[in-house]
């Protein structure tokens, strides 16, 4: 059974760096036919797909997010990692880990096999 498990601070500070950590298990992210992607819904809007990292660690942003997504893994503990600086309020949105079988940008849920349960962040001062 794979699981994904979302973990990081609930609330952050405008400007400041948001900093979330998917934990797996049940699989490897080195696994190289899938691929470990970060996704949020706002409130109220619809899912967003906001980058994948692959099995060898290459890593693909969304272009609206590029310039201040970062994602990494540490095979180690079997994690991988958003850091998502310089947040404003409207990045309010429960944030999503999910597998996907295939590379995709898209928000569609039926192209995710496992997610985790998501997390609240709150930005706010």
């Amino acid at each position: 059974q794979v699981q994904l498990q979302e973990s990081g601070p609930g609330l952050v500070k405008p400007s400041q760096t948001l900093s979330l950590t998917c934990t797996v298990s049940g699989a490897s992210i080195r696994t190289e036919t899938y691929f470990w992607n970060w996704l949020r819904q706002p409130p109220g809007k619809g899912l967003e797909w906001m980058g994948v990292i692959s099995g060898s660690g290459s890593a693909w942003y969304s272009p609206s997010l590029k310039n201040r997504l970062s994602i990494s893994r540490d095979t180690s503990k079997n994690q991988f990692a958003l850091q998502l600086s310089s947040v404003t309020p409207e990045d309010t949105a429960v944030y999503y880990c999910a597998r996907s079988p295939l590379l995709s940008t898209t928000a569609t849920s039926e192209e995710y096999d496992y997610w985790g349960q998501g997390t609240q962040v709150t930005v706010s001062s």
